[in-house]
């Protein structure tokens, strides 16, 4: 029998919705909690690489959002003026008849995900989080933030970049740190040329186009912010029109139409990396709980399915509940830790204007390394 029978799951963010399914999938009872009271999703679109489609397929819920998506190919690297310096053939991981990669509004996700989860009998509270943790051994004590509590085989920190799960079982060792860049986003009509995942490079920045459905798609683009100011709402577009400044083609054209404040989604760049293991006892953070990076290679919410998918493999392996976690980290440890570390460094790149970095090298080995078996 397994060790691991009932699991709660702290977060209800694409990680912690994955690891429910996933675990639903393998016959493991799930209750899930979420802090948020309405379950909203924050953000535009998201990129999921081959690695990534891979891994939802075999969550079984690929075909339940390909149509509310765009799948693509390739991804194109540019200069500021649209000139194209490398354009990479994506991989069908998944197998032929899916594509490689796949560009998908956060909505259009969070809703495929969250029924998936609530239709193999995962039960969800929202509006509610952990306020204790005791391990006995056998099992965990929870406490809730509602004043109830329940006993459970795992406890899973699935519960992002300000993790309390995290904070029960570090402490302060670990806080989110600001990286000196901030993200921006905006959607708008997908531009018949953008078919792909298409990369803009300057000096000053890093942009990007994202197709997300037929009629849909989103520009990006990162900025040095050193001090981390505060955004006003009600500058946004302009903010995001002066940090475009250094593009023509395209990306000119399209920044002359950022003029909706509400509709910019503006994000200083933090990051953790927990550089132990992810586990204590019966408890065990993933996703952004335990790794999370800058979007500059794509990859943060793919780790985090990744997380899911592994962890349920191996909690329906032999062995006790600290060989099955040990096993975990030995097959997620240096695979997030290699993502994180060069996320971070593209954009310290960025930062400092290092002119011979080779970004497109990095994507390069980024894609054939993430192409690798899990």
């Amino acid at each position: 029998m397994s060790a691991v029978n009932k699991v709660l799951i702290v977060g209800g963010g694409i990680g912690g919705l994955c690891a429910a399914i996933a675990l639903r999938r393998k016959g493991i009872e799930v209750d899930l909690i979420e802090l948020k009271s309405e379950w909203t999703v924050y953000g535009v679109g998201i990129i999921q690489q081959s690695n990534v489609v891979r891994e939802m397929a075999k969550l079984g819920v690929l075909d339940g959002y390909l149509d509310a998506a765009y799948a693509f190919e390739d991804v194109a690297i540019y200069g500021p003026a649209g000139q194209q310096l490398a354009r990479i053939p994506g991989q069908r991981l998944a197998g032929p008849a899916y594509p490689a990669n796949v560009g998908i509004s956060r909505l259009a996700l969070h809703k495929v995900l969250s029924e998936t989860a609530l239709e193999l009998g995962a039960k969800v509270r929202l509006g509610l989080s952990v306020e204790s943790l005791n391990d006995t051994g056998e099992s965990v004590e929870v406490l809730f933030t509602d004043g109830t509590g329940a006993g459970y085989d795992l406890v899973v920190g699935a519960d992002g970049l300000f993790s309390k799960v995290r904070s029960l079982l570090f402490g302060d060792t670990y806080t989110p740190r600001f990286t000196g860049q901030s993200v921006w986003r905006y959607n708008f009509p997908r531009d018949p040329h953008i078919d792909h995942l298409a990369n803009y490079q300057s000096a000053e920045g890093n942009a990007g186009l994202v197709p997300l459905a037929g009629d849909l798609m989103y520009l990006f683009l990162t900025s040095h912010e050193p001090s981390n100011p505060w955004m006003d709402p009600k500058t946004l577009a302009e903010q995001m029109r002066q940090r475009l400044q250094g593009f023509t083609g395209l990306i000119g054209e399209l920044r002359e139409q950022i003029t909706d404040n509400s509709q910019v989604v503006y994000k200083p760049m933090e990051v953790v990396f927990v550089n132990e293991p992810w586990y204590r006892g019966r408890v065990l953070l993933i996703g952004d709980a335990a790794h999370a990076t800058t979007p500059h290679l794509g990859q943060g919410a793919g780790m985090a399915i990744e997380d899911a998918i592994v962890l349920s493999e191996e909690l329906t392996r032999d062995g006790g509940i600290e060989q099955q976690l040990q096993r975990f980290m030995d097959r997620r440890f240096e695979r997030c830790k290699y993502i994180s570390e060069s996320s971070v460094l593209a954009g310290d790149k960025e930062m400092q204007h290092d002119r011979e970095f080779d970004r497109i090298g990095l994507v390069k080995q980024m894609l054939a390394r993430t192409a690798e078996p899990i």
